[in-house]
């Protein structure tokens, strides 16, 4: 299969052009994933409102791990299109090798210690004991496969740095097509398959996961993007500290969202587990309503790090005032179509009225904010492209510590759950003009050291 956008293209052909012919298929992908995703919370739903809310606790634990994941990926793509941009095609396929490697060494580790811990995590997180044998039921399957979940991701993000976002958008599509059949068989029974509740939701996704590792394995040795031979003046050793560099504080940032989540997690909690559930509903929501944010934050970095590498400064600049006027007008969009759809939305996840209730309001309320949380994103993952990591570090920390968490308890003193919606919108568009101003001062820092 060939590529959507040639290495070549993403320096000299336009960038409205280019940035959409890499972001299609990234969305197509996204949304069938992300829909699947909201098709297990749908399934899982109709098992009651303790499964539910159960699967909600495991929320900020599991995007943990995926977090992780997703940090390296950031890593590989930003390492691996800054070399190919430069013209250094056989280092970037060694590179490409050894992030598979190390990225799968680092879940593990991660997954054992999550295991070990599984009990007091939960407990932190303020999950009842009632809950507790669902939550040990799905996570138990859940980290035992999570190696298999960062080989694809991260083999998806050599990929996209040779400017191929449309095979990943396949492997995630697939991925999600997959689960979304498994999980009712696995979850419900079917034949001989006996129903395994919330532990096959756990199963379903993991068989995903085992079939996208060999499909991306696959694919990347066939065309040539990975390679056992090392380079001349190359070491293991350097190429997985030069992807670490970026990848564990880009990773960092992405494992303060899910801290914050579980700290918010914990606020809800006091509200009861029909607030809990009723969040868990929301943030899928807001993924599914994110799917363009996502897929430019796949999209976007290979051609801010190629041009970088190509030290064509203009066109990094045009490149994200492009995609942040894109995630503006669809997040509007977005907003509205959720405003109107809020009541069907709700009846369609539970039979609850109180859950019903407080899934619209946070339909009415949050994603007001969505479009400065798409300008966040978007500068937060151009910093990892630019190889300046502890920039996007301190913004993430800055957006969830210094702004949302501190600014939705604030909202939630003054008025309930409700307030503690329009704490978090107002978070957003704070940072979101702290962002602006700090990727401006970014752009300026690039152009002096290479004048250096």
């Amino acid at each position: 299969m060939a590529s959507a956008v040639s290495a070549k293209s993403l320096t000299s052909d336009p960038i409205p052009t280019t940035l959409w012919q890499m972001t299609w298929p990234v969305v197509i992908g996204v949304l069938t994933l992300i829909s699947f995703n909201v098709v297990d919370t749908f399934f899982v739903g109709l098992l009651g409102t303790d499964p539910l809310a159960a699967v909600s606790f495991t929320f900020p634990v599991t995007f943990s791990v995926v977090s992780l994941a997703i940090g390296l990926g950031i890593g590989t793509s930003a390492v691996l299109a800054r070399k190919r941009g430069a013209g250094h095609e056989e280092q970037a396929r060694f590179d490409g090798l050894i992030a598979l490697g190390v990225s799968a060494l680092l879940v593990a580790i991660l997954s054992v210690l999550g295991y070990l811990f599984m009990q007091p995590i939960f407990a932190a997180l303020q999950a009842q004991e009632r809950l507790l044998p669902l939550i040990e039921d799905y996570m138990l399957l859940w980290f035992a496969g999570a190696t298999l979940l960062v080989i694809p991701m991260v083999g998806n993000a050599v990929l996209r740095s040779s400017g191929d976002t449309r095979t990943p958008s396949i492997i995630m599509a697939s991925g999600g097509l997959l689960n979304a059949v498994f999980d009712p068989i696995l979850i419900f029974g079917l034949g001989p398959i006996p129903a395994m509740g919330v532990q096959g939701a756990a199963l379903a996704s993991v068989l995903s996961w085992s079939i996208g590792t060999v499909l991306v394995l696959w694919y990347l040795h066939y065309k040539g993007l990975i390679r056992f031979k090392i380079p001349e003046r190359a070491h293991p050793l350097n190429s997985a500290r030069e992807i670490l560099s970026i990848g564990l504080p880009a990773a960092g940032a992405n494992m303060l969202t899910p801290l914050a989540m579980a700290v918010m997690t914990a606020i809800i909690a006091a509200y009861g587990a029909p607030a809990v559930a009723a969040f868990g509903v929301g943030s899928r929501i807001e993924s599914l309503a994110s799917v363009m944010i996502l897929a430019l934050s796949m999209s976007l970095p290979p051609l801010i790090s190629q041009n970088l590498g190509a030290m064509q400064f203009e066109r990094v600049r045009e490149a994200y005032i492009t995609a942040l006027r894109s995630v503006l007008v669809v997040q509007l969009v977005i907003y509205l179509v959720l405003l109107v759809g809020a009541p069907y939305i709700a009846n369609l996840f539970t039979d609850d009225p109180e859950v019903a209730r407080l899934i619209r309001l946070f339909i009415y309320i949050m994603p007001l904010g969505y479009g400065m949380q798409g300008i966040i994103i978007l500068t937060n993952s151009s910093f990892n492209a630019m190889h300046e990591p502890m920039s996007a570090l301190a913004l993430s920390i800055v957006r969830l510590f210094v702004m949302f968490v501190p600014l939705s308890y604030v909202g939630s003193l003054i008025a309930d759950i409700q307030g503690l919606f329009i704490g978090g919108v107002i978070a957003n568009v704070l940072t979101a003009a702290i962002a602006w101003r700090w990727f401006q001062r970014g752009m300026r820092k690039q152009r002096n050291e290479e004048v250096a």
